[in-house]
């Protein structure tokens, strides 16, 4: 089945703040945010989807370095208010926390049965140059596109930038300058923007019949992160695995998994599992997967109770966590839940 831009179609614009609703505004020169009701006129091309198209503006808008759960709460609101009234939504947002955003959303999305294209831009939309226009048009065309028995052609959570539609859960920011700024390391994009628009089908997600959309409001965020390195000190991993506010590490190791060995180190492991810490094992590698049975060191975390996070990326193995944390107070269930495929966000 082709997708197809429906005329039919309405798309609501969510713009939380970022480059791509920036405009130098002379005489100085400095880059403020423009109206996006007027976004016609910023970018006509929009024109000539014969589309609803209507925008909503955060006050105050967000830098992206600012984002908190209380964004993604807001964010999630506007789209269940909305729900009912788009047939999809386009969330414009900062580059430099957006993989986390759109992971977050992913997990608390529950039911979703419309496309939320996260996108944004690294210059400005009135920029020469800017990739700010092809981001939007694309995104807009994605948020409005339906197959032939009139579902979404996509109806997940998903980052579009730079001619490829990814899945949010997969994606990592790579380049602060470049256009093609996300990756997604260990699944191919669901859709890729050429002369037309080429989906993916095998891989997008389709919800099942008897789900209906809903938000889940709960985030539990007492995660750390330790990133395993030559010389780290027994000082600083007890500080983080054991630290009395965490509830859950996550441990970014060597290779498909690997950390030290030293009897010292697996010793805090140990006690903070002990504890009832939940540990989450996820690769510093760009690409590949956590395999705690290929190599030694590997079984001794595996033995202790840390839990593979397979081919997670680290933003999205954060968003898991605050999301199953924050609906369930027993630690087993959030274990149990976490190394199940929810919305796609590992292979196993």
């Amino acid at each position: 089945m082709t997708p197809l831009s429906s005329p039919k179609s309405s798309v609501l614009l969510i713009y939380t703040g970022g480059t791509i609703g920036m405009r130098a505004d002379s005489p100085d020169g400095a880059l403020r945010p423009f109206d996006f009701s007027g976004v016609l006129q910023e970018v006509p091309e929009l024109s000539k989807y014969a589309m609803k198209i209507d925008s909503l503006t955060f006050d105050p808008l967000i830098d992206s370095s600012d984002v908190e759960p209380s964004t993604w709460l807001d964010i999630a609101k506007a789209i269940r208010d909305n729900y009912d009234a788009y047939d999809g939504f386009v969330v414009l947002h900062g580059t430099d926390t957006m993989s986390y955003s759109a992971s977050v959303l992913s997990f608390m999305l529950e039911g979703l049965g419309k496309p939320v294209i996260f996108t944004g831009s690294q210059l400005p939309v009135g920029a020469p140059r800017t990739d700010g226009r092809e981001n939007l048009v694309s995104s807009v065309e994605i948020a409005s596109a339906k197959l032939p028995d009139g579902s979404a052609a996509v109806s997940e959570v998903c980052i579009f930038f730079d001619s490829k539609l990814l899945r949010g859960n997969r994606t990592t920011k790579i380049s602060a300058e470049r256009f093609d700024a996300f990756h997604s390391p260990n699944i191919p994009p669901l859709a890729e923007a050429g002369i037309s628009i080429q989906y993916n089908n095998a891989l997008i997600r389709r919800p099942s019949s008897d789900e209906r959309f809903s938000i889940s409001t709960s985030l539990d965020t007492r995660v750390s992160i330790l990133k395993i390195h030559p010389g780290i000190t027994p000082q600083v991993v007890r500080n983080i695995l054991l630290g009395p506010e965490t509830r859950a590490v996550i441990m970014e190791t060597y290779g498909s998994g690997n950390a030290p060995t030293a009897p010292w180190f697996m010793s805090i492991v140990k006690e903070a599992v002990a504890m009832g810490k939940i540990i989450v094992n996820v690769t510093q590698c760009g690409s590949g997967r956590v395999d705690m049975s290929r190599y030694a060191t590997g079984k001794t975390l595996l033995e202790a109770g840390v839990l593979s996070g397979y081919d997670s990326t680290t933003e999205s193995a954060l968003a898991k966590l605050f999301y199953l944390m924050g609906r369930y107070e027993n630690d087993e269930r959030v274990k149990e839940l976490f190394t199940q495929d929810l919305r796609g966000e590992i292979s196993k």
